[in-house]
């Protein structure tokens, strides 16, 4: 699908980013072409045909018989079933009255900017913690199919661009009340920002939330939109198939069959009309519900089990510490007791969160052989800011020795 949909991206001349994981892209990739590709077909169908036809008295000339179908498709249709009496009290039947079937493609493209709204945002405040997600992933991600030597090249570019975009990240001021904001941010995850090293971190929690919310709050839109229980629907429908009912066919929500009630004035008198009336978009609108209410909880289940799994790897020092430590060990870079020590440190003061969430995202995109190369680019820089540290205090010392 990612195929296709990149390929469609390409002929529109629009590129497809890759700065999240399948999810995120199941929710406003993927469940955005679906509602888009259901509005197509439901205006189609309205549009293109027929959307109603009324059964009418046979004086009805021709023009009147199309004033009834225009009447009775704007006016809303109530259900009633075909064995029941058709309620005497006007109001009893404006109780029944469908009110939703003219508005499906509409509301069904306000749906798709809803899950694309998350998206929107992830990319308008992921720019602005200072590292490039989209370049370093995209680069990462063409790594692992290109030569060797270009291979090699693209990994020591990500390696630069990272460690610098680290670098930018850093608080230049160091004071105790400094230290104790990156020791909250670093070891209890309590305070958030660009400078904190966390900024990438929490904008992307909010964003799975705002997913999550999204997708658990469209089956409560529809249930107000559709004027029924529709947060239940697809229990109902599992029910009605495993006990052999026909609402399958004959379904009460989306019913093929309805009434209508119309006034014609004739000089001083009205007349009354009551019709009854096919409704065919009914017949792919209940299809496209049924679907879609099974879609909406799956993307809401596999969103919740993204976040929760994003927050452990990414929130808990030690996930984060194990995974820097795993990819290092596959590379031969550390072997000894005080080099594990010093990748601790390299993975709590050097990468930090957003260092180590970005890196995570580049394995979501390629493989955990480019990040552990990348990784491993990282590590040998960190290595050698230390050692030069280490030489200009030692030089600092010395000369402060020789003055005195």
């Amino acid at each position: 699908m990612d195929s296709i949909l990149g390929s469609v991206g390409r002929v529109a001349n629009v590129k497809v980013r890759n700065d999240d994981d399948l999810v995120d892209r199941l929710n406003h990739l993927y469940t955005t072409g679906i509602l888009i590709i259901f509005t197509v077909v439901v205006s189609a169908r309205q549009y293109v045909g027929d959307p109603i036809r009324c059964w009418c008295p046979a004086e009805f000339p021709g023009t009147h018989v199309d004033y009834a179908n225009n009447i009775c498709w704007i006016s809303n249709t109530y259900y009633i079933h075909i064995e029941d009496p058709i309620p005497y009290n006007i109001r009893d039947r404006e109780g029944k009255e469908l009110n939703y079937y003219q508005w499906v493609p509409v509301m069904l493209l306000v749906q798709s900017l809803m899950f694309y709204l998350p998206c929107i945002i992830w990319r308008l405040l992921n720019g602005q913690s200072g590292i490039n997600v989209d370049r370093i992933v995209s680069l990462g991600s063409d790594a692992q199919y290109e030569s060797p030597e270009n291979r090699v090249r693209t990994i020591k570019y990500v390696v630069r661009h990272l460690d610098r975009c680290l670098d930018n990240q850093r608080e230049s001021r160091s004071t105790c009340c400094v230290s104790l904001r990156h020791f909250l941010s670093a070891k209890l995850s309590i305070l958030c920002g660009k400078r904190y090293g966390n900024f990438l971190v929490g904008v992307y929690f909010i964003v799975k939330i705002l997913y999550i919310t999204n997708a658990i709050g469209q089956l409560f839109l529809l249930n107000e939109f559709l004027g029924q229980d529709y947060n239940l629907f697809g229990f109902q429908v599992l029910d009605d198939l495993i006990n052999g009912k026909d609402d399958w066919t004959a379904s009460h929500r989306f019913p093929r069959v309805t009434l209508c009630d119309f006034q014609i004035r004739q000089f001083n008198n009205i007349h009354r009309y009551t019709v009854q009336c096919v409704l065919p978009i009914n017949l792919f609108s209940e299809k496209i519900y049924i679907f879609l209410w099974f879609w909406f909880v799956f993307c809401s289940v596999l969103t919740c089990y993204s976040l929760a799994n994003w927050v452990w790897h990414t929130v808990f020092p030690t996930a984060r510490m194990q995974y820097v430590r795993r990819l290092l060990r596959v590379m031969g870079s550390i072997s000894t007791g005080p080099e594990k020590k010093l990748a601790n440190r390299f993975t709590m003061e050097y990468l930090r969160h957003d260092g180590v969430f970005t890196l995570r995202l580049v394995g979501k995109n390629s493989s955990d052989i480019v990040v552990a190369e990348i990784l491993a680019g990282l590590w040998d820089m960190y290595r050698t800011k230390k050692a030069a540290q280490i030489r200009n205090n030692t030089q600092e010392v010395e000369f402060e020795g020789e003055d005195v």
